[in-house]
């Protein structure tokens, strides 16, 4: 099994409507933030993404899904739990669950798809040694 990894933050009040609910698109921001922590626990380091940038590879989002299960309020603590799902030559898919860090109700859960992709935009293989490095348990 791959590993899983987790950030919790409350909610911020420019993130919900009037009625003080997390508006629906901050959810996709939340699988980033998941994201992200999930690539620095791989690499080890701070900079997460900034070690592919500094290569030419970028990880474009391609498809993003969402299941909205129970409404976040502002103030909430929030817990968002990151993982791959599958990996292919030329991308990846994660897969994420929100949940209410309090009651560890689920809130949401989703995936989205990413593809390598160059300075250029072009879409490109990620490279051997990143693969290794970031999914050994899926390779």
């Amino acid at each position: 099994m791959t590993r899983r990894v987790e950030t919790t933050f409350a909610t911020r009040y420019a993130e919900t409507d009037a009625m003080g609910v997390v508006h629906h698109s901050v959810y996709l921001v939340w699988y980033e933030e998941g994201r992200s922590a999930w690539f620095r626990d791989r690499v080890s380091d701070a900079c997460g993404y900034a070690l592919f940038a500094a290569e030419g590879l970028n990880f474009a989002v391609t498809e993003a899904r969402s299941r909205y299960v129970a409404p976040a309020r502002y103030g909430d603590l929030v817990t968002v739990c990151a993982w791959p799902e599958a990996i292919r030559s030329r991308g990846f898919t994660m897969a994420y669950e929100v949940r209410n860090a309090t009651t560890g109700a689920l809130l949401n859960a989703g995936q989205t798809t990413h593809h390598g992709v160059n300075r250029e935009g072009a879409v490109v293989c990620v490279p051997n040694r990143w693969v290794a490095r970031l999914w050994p348990e899926m390779t």
